[in-house]
Formats: structure tokens, sequence, C-alpha cells
């Protein structure tokens, strides 16, 4: 039921299965070899069959939903009736496996063909049930391409303030999927308009009505550049969207509100990426996310205004440039920077014509001189090794030396002998 006959239904085919059932718990225990109670006082029970797992649900009403999520009160009911509680009517569906024949009790079918997301029942009561529907409403509607229902939407504006008694990681996870399954830029818009927005994303609304040089962005303003770039993430079909990128992307600019200033020479935002730094931090921070997705996402924001000094770069510093780690990722956020707004790829094709003439050991050549060496050459242990190393690896980089005993030469010679 659920989800997956919904895509059914829409010739999709599903990511998995949800199952519901008129046997009791222990009913399906005694049915199966391998299961696992997962939610036995809910009426779920994991059915495990070889690599497979299915979680199969007794139908049940809930009810006394004090927290905004969890019921505190679980009956086991009849088909009808589980899913008169469930949240949208494209969500609504069953198909009973024995014939095919979908059972339809909320009109899920004529809103699956009116590309229309709709509560079951009162919007209110059902966003009161669970908070994180509101946002969940807008994440369907953007991955579908469907619209929201005029009812369900107002009634997500005047209850979007609730949002924020869900949990950070709840959030988190709904807005990824809303970002990297297509729609992100309609899903974003539907945000700010339902009120969502502002309640959990207030750094990305505050993007709105800031203006930039026409000349470098002839799209408008910061909010209209970062939905662009979302818009063909989306539409980009070649490329896989990694999460990672796609909230670079939503964030790579959110420096911009804090720092713009305008004068006789026309409008700056200095320190945009240093100020855009710690502001992504702290809401990667508040949504949960992982030390490594920070760092990754972090990398992206700070470094996508380099690509516009990628000529004038040394080829040490070059080199050390195309080989950052995600290189990939951040070559493809300076793709989505610059067809979203003046479409100048000049830097993005010239670091993809270096990257094919480079050769795994030209952007990582093998050391040349070690700190054992250092030592062996009279050096003390210290922080000056790291400096000799580096400017070592620089000239090897450059192609001013090739091996050991020129890499020696050349420490003494900058260095001399430290006996």
């Amino acid at each position: 039921m659920g989800g997956c006959v919904r895509d059914l239904v829409r010739g999709v085919e599903p990511q998995d299965y949800d199952i519901a059932t008129s046997a009791l718990p222990a009913d399906v225990q005694g049915l199966f070899p391998r299961t696992a109670p997962v939610g036995a006082s809910f009426g779920v029970i994991l059915v495990i069959e070889g690599e497979r797992r299915f979680e199969v649900a007794t139908y049940r009403t809930e009810s006394g939903y004090a927290d905004g999520r969890r019921p505190s009160a679980v009956e086991f009911t009849t088909a009808r009736e589980d899913v008169l509680r469930r949240d949208f009517t494209v969500n609504g569906l069953l198909l009973d496996p024995e014939d095919g024949r979908i059972i339809d009790y909320v009109d899920g079918l004529a809103d699956i063909e009116r590309k229309v997301i709709r509560t079951i029942g009162d919007a209110g009561l059902r966003f009161a049930e669970d908070h994180l529907r509101m946002l969940r409403a807008v994440r369907f509607a953007a991955n579908l391409k469907f619209a929201i229902d005029p009812d369900t939407f107002m009634a997500i504006q005047k209850n979007a303030a609730a949002i924020r008694r869900v949990s950070a990681e709840r959030i988190r996870d709904e807005l990824t999927s809303l970002l990297i399954h297509g729609g992100a830029r309609p899903g974003i818009e539907l945000l700010a308009g339902s009120g969502l927005l502002k309640e959990i994303l207030p750094e990305v609304a505050d993007l709105k009505g800031v203006d930039q040089p026409p000349r470098f962005h002839p799209e408008g303003d910061v909010w209209e550049h970062t939905l662009r770039m979302l818009q063909i993430l989306s539409n980009d079909a070649e490329i896989p969207v990694d999460p990672c990128l796609a909230w670079a992307a939503l964030l790579h600019d959110i420096g911009k509100p804090a720092t713009r200033f305008e004068d006789s020479w026309g409008i700056h935002f200095h320190g945009h990426v240093q100020r855009g730094e710690e502001i992504a931090a702290a809401i990667l921070e508040r949504l949960r996310f992982s030390n490594k997705e920070t760092e990754t996402i972090l990398s992206l924001v700070s470094h996508h205004m380099h690509f516009m000094n990628v000529r004038e770069m040394r080829t040490n510093r070059l080199k050390r440039f195309l080989r950052m780690p995600d290189f990939s990722l951040h070559l493809e956020l300076h793709r989505l920077d610059c067809v979203g707004s003046h479409r100048i790829l000049d830097n993005y094709h010239f670091c993809k014509e270096k990257l094919a003439e480079l050769a795994a050991p030209d952007l990582h050549p093998p050391r040349l001189i070690s700190g054992h060496d250092l030592i062996g050459m009279g050096f003390p242990s210290g922080p000056l090794f790291s400096e000799i190393l580096k400017a070592v690896e620089d000239a090897q980089l450059d192609g001013e030396i090739k091996t050991a005993e020129e890499a020696r030469a050349f420490v003494m010679k900058r260095w001399g002998t430290q006996k």
C-alpha cells in the first residue's frame, strides 16, 4: 500500500513496498521463520526473506498525538479505517496482491490523475498529528511535479510555525530528498510560499531581494540565482545528484545578504565566502549533518570562488587545486554557478582540459624527500619540516626538480646545512 501503489499507478518502479494486513503481529510472526518486532506495539513486524526485508503492518487507527509525531494510543482495525488515518490521498491506495485490484477509499486515483497532493480528511488535523507532514507535502509535490491542494496549502501556511517542533534529523532528511529527487526549485519556492522556509531555513529566505551586479548576474538577485542553479541541477539527468552538491548549491552564496554593500563603484560582497562558511556551518550543525557531510559541503562553499583565478595560478597551486578531494563536485558546482548566471564556462573548460592533460603522477608525484632525510641532513625536528617539505613539493609540481638528488640540492641551497 501507500507510496509503492502510487508509483505503480504512475508507471514508476517502487523503491520499496509497504505491506498492510488484517493479521495481528503475533500471526505475522507465526507465518514466517525470520521476523523482528521493529514496532510491535504499533503493529509493525519486520519480515526477513534472504537479503530482503519487508515491514508488515497490521491495519490500525491512532490517536493522542501529544508530541506532534507519535500516537499515544493504537487500535487494530479495518483496511478502510487504516487508510483514513494516513497522510495524503495519493499515498492512501491499497493493492490486493492476489488479483491486482486497487482499493481506493479516498479518491487517491483521481488526485494522481489531477497531479494534486491533498490530505486525507481535515488538513489541520493531519498536520497536528505529525507536523512533518507539512514538509512532506511540499517534498511530494516537488519530487512528483504535482500541485498542492489549496485547502491543504492554506493549512500549511496556518500551521507552519509548528514545524520547529520536529526533530532536526527528520527535517534534514526531508529537505535532502526534496533537493536530490527532482523539482528542487519549485520545492524551495513552495517552502517559501507556505511559510515553512522562514521557519527551518531563514538564512535561505533572506536571499530574496538581495540584488547583484547585472554584469556578473544578469539573472537577478541571489534568490533567483540560487533557484536557477537548483533547477539546472534537477534537470541534468546525466549527472546523479549528490546530496552534498545539492546542499552546496543551496548554500554557496548564503553569506551575501550579510556582506552586501554598495558604493559609487557598484554592488560588492567582500568576504561573503568566509561569512557564508560560518552561516553554512551553523545551518549544518543545526540540522545534525554528519562530520563528513559537513566537511564536504563547507569545502564546496569555501572554494567556489577560486575558479575565477585558475588561469593565473602558478602550476603548483593549480595542481593542488585540481587534486582536492571531491574535485568533481567542486567543478560541477562551478558549472552550475556559471550556467545559473552569466553562462561563461571558460574556466570550467580550462580545468577539464588540464585534468585531461595531467596524469595521476603529475598531480600526486612520489615524495622526493622525507622528514627522516631532513634529519639525516642535519635539520632538527620541528615546524620547519612542514615548510621545507611543502616547498620541495611545490618545486616538484612546478617541474623545477624531479629527483631526490635535486630535492636535496634545492633544500641545501635555500636553507643551508643545520649541522
